[in-house]
């Protein structure tokens, strides 16, 4: 028997994640590509290393091919619906019941069977209920954000635009299908304590139908290095003086604003510190161009201009040395269902401030593994960034022990174990007490 006959003999897992430009090298920045895109290639090719072969099912748009090779274990498979031009994540739901028809020809036609789909975010989630229906497959879902957690945040921070949120967010239309969605499904998987609460108190879930998973981190790339390798990355990326790092989407909800005025804080306090935006995509579109000049105009309205560098998007093979190479790294947003970068930057040694509007917040200890502030107050935000600058035992702390916390947490092969052990074991099983569930998880006794 040939290598490939054995690898197909391997079970099948689903993993479904309809929005953005899903690739086995996405182009992350670009347009509703970003964290979530990390998160559901991670868990596939972990998943692959475990003894699954993996389909990640995703739309099909612009020139982008039918299939994608990750790995020897794991492919995307690009499903087209809607036409040939990208849809936001918001609008995306009115064409799904194509895909998914689409999609169930082209499973029944190549006799795939799946262990189980494991969608991801609300758009992927109404897909996946479909196709968990259609196919008679358990269907797992993991939200990432919470559209009535979003709406109420939106609402708080934006008073004066909140009639504009309906228009531009959808939150009617969202909220409707995750209620739906997450009563339908067999399980939620929920990636911060913050979300596990809500979806227990406001989407009204048993809680036994409710476990969470925190997301992952490559630790084969994110891991401290010597004095003497950040050093080299330091002179490598031109970082002065006492940089604080921040990095990701160009999107109004990642707070780079709120940055900005906490950083003319901690200017005032610390001449030698300097702000480091490594924000957006290769491309950019009308509306993160917008974004970015706003924030060069805050910049120079600060007075900052000479001390905050934008440096655009960074490299995914630059990305650890980029961590390594700052002295602070700080997560800013607004609302942040969990904070990938900031798993990162602290797995990278990389002392980290992390937003208290998110999950991760309340999974480290404060002044041990991180730092925590309210970036809406700017001299709160300032003057957490000031103290590990400020004090080398703080700043030697959370630089180790924030690693330590990140490898002993969020690994992504932890993850995937959690997931499988989740669907295999007890409470899985109890979470599933259905007839119409008994021959996909019959245990074989």
């Amino acid at each position: 028997m040939t290598e490939k006959n054995e690898t197909e003999t391997l079970p099948r897992i689903a993993l479904v994640s309809t929005h953005g430009y899903v690739a086995a090298n996405p182009p992350l920045g670009a347009a509703d590509t970003g964290g979530q895109v990390v998160y559901v290639l991670e868990l596939a090719k972990k998943l692959g290393r475990l003894g699954f072969l993996v389909d990640i099912y995703t739309r099909q748009f612009e020139d982008q091919p039918q299939f994608d090779e990750v790995d020897d274990r794991v492919r995307v498979v690009r499903i087209p619906c809607g036409g040939r031009d990208f849809i936001p994540k918001e609008y995306l739901h009115t064409h799904l019941m194509a895909w998914c028809e689409a999609a169930i020809r082209y499973i029944r036609a190549n006799k795939l069977e799946y262990f189980f789909i494991n969608s991801h975010y609300w758009d992927a989630g109404v897909a996946g209920q479909r196709l968990s229906e259609a196919l008679s497959v358990p269907h797992i879902h993991t939200p990432h954000s919470l559209g009535i957690w979003k709406k109420r945040q939106m609402e708080t921070d934006y008073p004066d635009k909140a009639d504009t949120f309906e228009s531009e967010f959808n939150f009617s239309e969202r909220i409707k299908h995750e209620l739906i969605v997450y009563r339908s499904c067999n399980l939620v998987i929920a990636t911060t304590p913050i979300q596990l609460d809500m979806l227990v108190n406001d989407y009204g879930l048993k809680p036994e139908r409710v476990h969470m998973i925190p997301p992952g981190y490559d630790d084969n790339r994110f891991f401290p290095v010597s004095s003497a390798s950040r050093e080299m990355a330091r002179q490598r990326f031109g970082f002065q003086g006492k940089t604080v790092l921040a990095l990701g989407r160009l999107a109004t909800n990642k707070g780079y604003d709120l940055l900005i005025e906490g950083f003319s804080v901690l200017a005032e306090r610390e001449p030698e510190a300097r702000l480091h935006l490594a924000v957006g995509g290769e491309t950019l579109d009308e509306q993160e161009t917008a974004i970015l000049d706003q924030l060069k105009q805050l910049a120079r309205d600060c007075g900052l201009e000479d001390r905050i560098d934008f440096s655009g998007f960074v490299a995914d093979d630059d990305l650890p040395d980029y961590y390594r190479a700052a002295d602070l790294f700080v997560l800013s947003s607004r609302y942040e269902p969990f904070g990938m970068t900031a798993i990162e930057a602290m797995a990278s040694g990389t002392p980290t401030i992390i937003t208290v509007h998110g999950g991760l917040f309340r999974s480290v200890s404060y002044g041990r593994h991180a730092l925590f502030a309210d970036p809406f107050d700017k001299h709160d935000l300032g003057i957490t960034m000031m103290k590990p600058l400020k004090h080398p035992r703080l700043y030697n702390r959370l630089s180790r022990m924030g690693a330590h916390k990140a490898r002993s947490l969020f690994t992504w092969t932890g993850i995937a174990q959690q997931l499988i052990a989740l669907v295999e074991g007890r409470p899985m099983r109890q979470a599933l007490d259905s007839d119409d569930w008994a021959e996909p998880w019959n245990d074989g006794d």
